[in-house]
Parts: structure tokens; C-alpha cells; sequence
């Protein structure tokens, strides 16, 4: 797997001697990252790089291992919620746990909760009480049993949605009629780079150096061309747990970059999953001592950046004559251009270049299977006349929620005017 620069102490506690207990997140799955260290990049890093022996099944490591693994459904009909929100960056996501008397099956079971706002950058400190409402649950891979993770989004006391709930106006897009007949699809690519803990330098390169130029990374094999697949298949298996819609996971063209598909999932639930997805990836890199960056251009230079492609399809560009809609639909982006840039994802000025696989980021285009342009349509949709439409421009920091209720909102609600509908269609060279 590369380089993973954690204290050995800190392998020891994390890695238990066996995993006898029920819950999917155990931690034999990381064994392996132990046996397939890059010593020479740790060694910079660190100085000596060692793995210890597990101690004795009576030590103190293991008896903590033995409570942190025990199963308590036999003892008691009470689960743990892991309530998750996203914090003041809008990028950063929080959580902490509450004790529920039983089992839930639907978030309008659980109680609303508050959090000091204060410390999230969120809420003055005179007035720091941020309310927290249950909106979506989830299978929890790291305690297992009946124990949930919630997705929950922030409101004041007053029960206004606070600046940083962008789910509330989603929420609101996604009830409209016109959405809800339309029934929208989306299929999120999202990209993601792995660190390493005390460089923050991408996961399997020498430390301040680089490795040799892109070509076989990309769905690579092999310890010189794959860093982190451990961590991408214990984030798979643990969505899957979970209950998250993941479709696929791949690495990708820059060493130490791997990419993960969601969908296709209908309306607002594109966001939740995204959302309890990253949150899961957080805690599993968390495990591995390793740094998740969603920063769309981690390196600069000749390397590919970091994106979160979204494939969106509607009802009527799935039924027949469904060309025709999605050719009226990139009318829309194409005037809806900058209003989508912009809420598309910090520093994405970096990544949207023209180079790498993106188009430029002042410049609106489409094409046919072209990877180079803001919106793709594939070879399929074209030959069969319906199908999807694949927006590349969204960063690998974009928020789901503001991404999937934007192209909604363009594509269903928004109604131009005929005469710019007519000059957008001359300049894209689109025949609608």
C-alpha cells in the first residue's frame, strides 16, 4: 500500500490480535497496511519506522480492543446514534454520539439534538445553541449491530436553517411537483487524495519528491503503481454495510488518488449519500493514520486534480426523445454557467484549466464522449436517443446538496427567455 507514517504505538492499539466480534469494521482488515510499508519514504519522515508484536491477550491494548469490539445487543435494547452534521467550512463534517432506548428504522424517531455552534464556527458565543434535525439514517460499520450514523442538518433555536444547511434548500427544490414527476437521478464520481499524516504529501511518493510521470496509475496495479487500495476497499465494503448506494471504486490517474461512485440515487438521497460516505472515508483514514484531502488540485503541476462528476438524468431524458431534453437542459447550464462555477467548489480555479481532463472553467462546452468539455454526453445516450448527461465541473469539495439542487433547479424549474435560449443554442452550436 505505500506509505503509511503512523507511530507504531498507534498501529498497536488499532490492530487486535483477533477479531472474534461481530462488527464489520473489524480491525484484521488492516493487517495488511502493516506487512506493505514503503520504508524508504517513513524513514525521512518519521526516523525509525517499526511495527511491534501484539502484547499478550491480558494487556491493557487488548482489553481496551475487547470493550471497544464488545457486542451489547444481548445485553441491553439500546443502540448508539452517531449524529453527523457538516461544520462552518462547509467541508468539514462533526459528529457525536447520543444513546437511543431501542431500535429506529426512520429519523422522525429520533430526537432533535443541539451542539455549541461556537466551536464549529457557527453560532456567536452569546448565543451558541445550534439544533440539530434527523434527516437520514445509516447502518454503522465501526460499532455494528443496531447502531446507526445520522445525517442531520442544522437549524436555529428559532427553527430557521442556519447559512451552512444547504440540504434545507435542496430539500425545498426536490418537493417542488415539477421535480418530484421528473424524478431525477444522480450518479456522483467522487475523487479523494490520501496524505501522508506528517507531510501531507500524497500517499506512496517519496517524501518531497515525486514519482515518475502519470500513465500507469490510473486502475494500476502493483506496489509501485497503487497506494491505498486498503483503504478504498474498506471504504467500499463499509458504504455497502452502511447502506449506501456505491456503485464502483477505481484508482485514479495521479498516484495516491482514488475515486468511489454513488448512485444512481434519486433526488435529496444523493446528498445524504455523499454526505455519510465522506464521513465513513474520514474515519476509516482516521483509522490508518492517513490525511483525506478533498482539495481539487492537491498538486500543482503537470497532475490531475480532484473532481466530482455528476450524472444526471431526468424522467423525459430517459423515455424516448430524451436527446432533445438533454440538449434543452445544457441550453440552461450554458446560461446558468456562472451561477454554477460558483457554487461548484472552493479553489476549482485550479483544477478547471482546459488541461487534465477538464475544460476551462470561463468557458462553457459540451460534447459527445469529450472528456474535455463542462458537460458530457456519452456515446450510448447519443445512439439511443435518451440517456444522461455527466457535468464535470463540479471540485471533489463541492457540496452534493447545492450541486444536485442546482442542476434540478436549471434543468426543471429554470425558464429563459426565447431569445436567449436562441443565442445560447448559436454559440454551443446545439440544434433544439
Amino acid at each position: 500500500m505505500g506509505q503509511i507514517l503512523a507511530p507504531a504505538t498507534q498501529w498497536q492499539m488499532r490492530v487486535p490480535k483477533c477479531s472474534s466480534f461481530g462488527s464489520p469494521m473489524a480491525t484484521k482488515m488492516w493487517s495488511s497496511l502493516l506487512l506493505k510499508q514503503n520504508m524508504h519514504g517513513a524513514a525521512k519522515a518519521t526516523g525509525k519506522f517499526r511495527v511491534l508484536a501484539l502484547q499478550s491477550d491480558n494487556s491493557t491494548v487488548n482489553r481496551v480492543e475487547q470493550l471497544l469490539n464488545m457486542d451489547v445487543s444481548p445485553y441491553t435494547d439500546k443502540i448508539i446514534a452517531e449524529y453527523i452534521w457538516i461544520g462552518g467550512s462547509g467541508i468539514d463534517m462533526r459528529s457525536k454520539s447520543r444513546t437511543i432506548a431501542k431500535p429506529v428504522e426512520h429519523p422522525s424517531e429520533l430526537p432533535k439534538w443541539n451542539y455549541d455552534g461556537s466551536s464549529t464556527g457557527q453560532a456567536p458565543g452569546d448565543d451558541s445553541e445550534v439544533i440539530l434535525y434527523p434527516q437520514a439514517i445509516f447502518k454503522d460499520p465501526f460499532r455494528g449491530g443496531n447502531n446507526i450514523l445520522v445525517i442531520c442538518d442544522a437549524y436555529t433555536p428559532a427553527g430557521e436553517p442556519i447559512p451552512t444547511n444547504k440540504r434545507h434548500k435542496a430539500a425545498e427544490i426536490f418537493s417542488n411537483k415539477k421535480v418530484v414527476d421528473e424524478v431525477p437521478w444522480f450518479g456522483i464520481e467522487q475523487e479523494y487524495t490520501l496524505l501522508q499524516q506528517n507531510v501531507k504529501w500524497p500517499l506512496g511518493w517519496p517524501v518531497g519528491g515525486y514519482p515518475g510521470p502519470q500513465g500507469p496509475y490510473y486502475c494500476g496495479a502493483g506496489a509501485d503503481k497503487s497506494f491505498g487500495r486498503d483503504i478504498s476497499n474498506s471504504h467500499y465494503k463499509a458504504c455497502l454495510y452502511a447502506g449506501i448506494n456505491i456503485s464502483g471504486t477505481n484508482g485514479e490517474v495521479m498516484p495516491g488518488q482514488w475515486e468511489y461512485q454513488v448512485g444512481p440515487s434519486v433526488s435529496i438521497e444523493a446528498g445524504d449519500h455523499i454526505w455519510c460516505s465522506r464521513y465513513i472515508l474520514e474515519r476509516i483514514t482516521e483509522q490508518a493514520g492517513v490525511v483525506l484531502s478533498l482539495d481539487p488540485k492537491p498538486i500543482e503541476g503537470d497532475w490531475n486534480g480532484a473532481g466530482c462528476h455528476t450524472n444526471y438524468s431526468t424522467k423525459s431524458m430517459r423515455e424516448e426523445g430524451g436527446f432533445e431534453v438533454i440538449k434543452k437542459a445544457i441550453l440552461n447550464l450554458w446560461l446558468r454557467h456562472k451561477e454554477h462555477i460558483s457554487a461548484y467548489g472552493e479553489g476549482n480555479e485550479r483544477r478547471l484549466t482546459g488541461k487534465h481532463e477538464t475544460a476551462s472553467i470561463d468557458t462553457f462546452s459540451w460534447g459527445v464522449a469529450n472528456r474535455g468539455c463542462s458537460i458530457r454526453v456519452g456515446r450510448d445516450t447519443e445512439k439511443n436517443g435518451k440517456g444522461y448527461l455527466e457535468d464535470r465541473r463540479p471540485a471533489s469539495n463541492m457540496d452534493p446538496y447545492v450541486v444536485t439542487g442546482l442542476l434540478a433547479e436549471t434543468t426543471i424549474l429554470y425558464e429563459p427567455t426565447l431569445e436567449a435560449e436562441a443565442l445560447a443554442a448559436q454559440k454551443i452550436a446545439l440544434k433544439v
